[in-house]
């Protein structure tokens, strides 16, 4: 099903619903993204509870308003995956160990419990569990602060 051949609103209780060409509607749809960190704004599902696809979406931008707002509101409030910025400091390079960073969403810190949590997605992104199961992406190793290489080095 293409992008523009269906229209989204919310309902009274906040559930997106789809209507699609034909006017049938879809009740409780969610957004889910093929590709969540190498290509976020391409290839996103619209699926019903029982996990049944209802609707394809190439490109979230290609999407007229106001449904790319309620598509973006309803993906952040699912995913939420911190990005490091800078990896300020680290208690200790042996793990378990605290691990002090400045993120997209503000200054945190997190504890890794193993080497094993950190994880290479693509050639160049990493994601890191912290000890809650938290997932925070770093989205390009080698294009960050000469300190945070530094350290992940020590770790990879």
């Amino acid at each position: 099903m293409a992008s523009t051949t269906f229209t989204l609103h919310r309902d009274p209780f906040g559930k997106l619903v789809m209507t699609d060409a034909d006017g049938q509607v879809f009740e409780g749809v969610a957004p889910v993204r093929a590709f969540p960190i190498q290509s976020p704004d391409e290839g996103i599902s619209l699926v019903l509870g029982d996990g049944k696809e209802v609707a394809w979406i190439d490109r979230l931008d290609a999407m007229p308003e106001p449904a790319r707002s309620l598509l973006r509101e309803e993906l952040e409030g699912r995913e939420f995956m911190p990005e490091i910025a800078r990896v300020k400091s680290v208690s200790s390079f042996a793990t378990p160990c605290t691990w002090h960073v400045d993120t997209d969403r503000g200054e945190t810190q997190f504890v890794l419990k193993g080497e094993e949590d950190i994880r290479r997605i693509g050639a160049a992104s990493l994601l890191i569990a912290d000890n809650h199961g938290i997932h925070f992406l770093i989205r390009d190793m080698f294009n960050i602060d000469k300190t945070t290489r530094k350290i992940l080095d020590r770790f990879l």
